[in-house]
């Protein structure tokens, strides 16, 4: 019964894969921005940011 159940989930690659898959990219974007905020000079930022 036990293998039938365990069958079923998956496994420790796909789950890794799936949390990576998730956190690369946001980690990117969010770095992106930091980057943008620091490094942008002040004629390409828009007028609501400041």
């Amino acid at each position: 019964m036990w293998e039938k159940i365990l069958g079923r989930f998956p496994t420790n690659l796909i789950i890794y894969s799936t949390i990576g898959s998730l956190l690369i990219p946001m980690v990117i974007y969010k770095l992106n921005q930091k980057l943008h905020d620091y490094a942008d000079p002040p004629w390409k930022k828009h007028e609501g940011e400041k």
